[in-house]
């Protein structure tokens, strides 16, 4: 079997083939970023095969399969200098690829809800070089306000509704992304991005059927339950 590296270009080449990948800043963040770093133990040998994978937490959260952070990224067009709000640390791999992305003069603020979760992505981005990520244990759908306003904010998980907060904290002109429906639903939910103009009106539209943990939290699925 290839190594990593190999195995990182391999899976850059696949996906600008099938169009997960449209820019050259992702495609360099995907190469930098080495995501078997950001895998469980047991796991590192699958870092790139097209699915998700368990981490440490309440046995919900995941390591997105990789295609799934080009597709939320290259629609909110991250650029050097930019402040982006992440919603769900995850493993911090995530972290990591907007961190390249924006650059040494852009911010990168990561909520996590899960202790456990919230420690594992803080391990991986600190041994990896990442550790100027502003890594926060919290509840997302709340945003972060100390840091606001964000050019960009990505929610990696599924909302009965866009936040108000988040949408109070997005920059004008900003955009967001979002899994927005029914965590239960056999369908799947609608990604939706919405963007906010310079005079603060806000369009948005679907994307794609994606398949997303449900929210937790005030804003979040459980709670409503």
């Amino acid at each position: 079997m290839p190594g990593f590296s190999e195995q990182r270009k391999q899976m850059v080449d696949r996906y600008r083939r099938s169009g997960y990948i449209t820019s050259d800043e992702m495609a360099d963040a995907v190469l930098r970023v080495r995501r078997e770093e950001f895998m469980e133990p047991s796991y590192v040998e699958y870092a790139y095969v097209d699915r998700p994978f368990p981490i440490p937490g309440d046995g919900a959260q995941t390591i997105s399969a990789p295609y799934m952070y080009p597709i939320f990224y290259e629609p909110l067009k991250l650029r050097g200098g930019e402040s982006v709000l992440e919603i769900g640390a995850g493993s911090g791999y995530g972290a990591a690829l907007a961190r390249e992305l924006v650059g040494l003069t852009g911010v990168v603020v990561s909520i996590e809800i899960n202790a456990t979760t919230y420690r594992f992505a803080k391990e991986n981005l600190e041994r990896t070089g990442y550790g100027d990520v502003f890594l926060v244990q919290g509840d997302g759908a709340l945003g972060y306000e100390d840091k606001a306003p964000y050019d960009a904010i990505c929610v990696t998980a599924a909302c009965p509704e866009i936040p108000e907060p988040l949408l109070r904290q997005l920059k004008a002109p900003g955009k967001l992304l979002a899994p927005v429906g029914d965590s239960y639903s056999p369908f799947g939910q609608d990604l939706v991005l919405l963007e906010k103009d310079e005079g603060g009106r806000t369009r948005r539209r679907s994307l794609m059927k994606v398949s997303y943990v449900p929210l937790t939290g005030e804003y979040g699925w459980r709670r409503r339950t």
